[in-house]
């Protein structure tokens, strides 16, 4: 497969669209906590973020993202743990850019500011 066509995904702006920005909240508050711990304790901890895709239907250009945040905070007996799994469902644009909406929505107004189909009266 080549790379030639690859428009790589802007991972801010990803992790900022997971379940609306509360995945990177999460991860914020995830990393402050262990780092706190490790330091605190002179013990290791870890904090994961696992992405796991599946397409959301034959043909689609959509995928079912299920991302599990975890992580493993040292304390002064042992350790504190915890894991949260959520799913979001993003756009493949072209090359591979995943975002939250499309990116070939089209324009609703023209250049003169008037909407570019008429609205269905009913």
């Amino acid at each position: 497969m080549s790379n030639n066509n690859l428009s790589p995904t802007r991972a801010c702006e990803f992790l900022a669209d997971l379940e609306a920005g509360v995945v990177e909240e999460k991860l914020s508050h995830m990393l402050s906590m262990v780092a706190l711990g490790v330091v605190q304790h002179n013990k290791a901890g870890k904090v994961t973020l696992q992405l796991d895709m599946k397409q959301v239907s034959k043909g689609s250009r959509q995928v079912t993202l299920a991302h599990k945040l975890s992580f493993s905070q040292p304390t002064a007996g042992g350790k504190k743990s915890e894991e949260d799994t959520q799913e979001t469902i993003m756009f493949v644009n072209r090359g591979g850019n995943m975002t939250i909406m499309p990116d070939t929505q089209g324009s609703l107004i023209d250049r003169q500011g008037q909407p570019q189909t008429k609205l269905k009266q009913e």
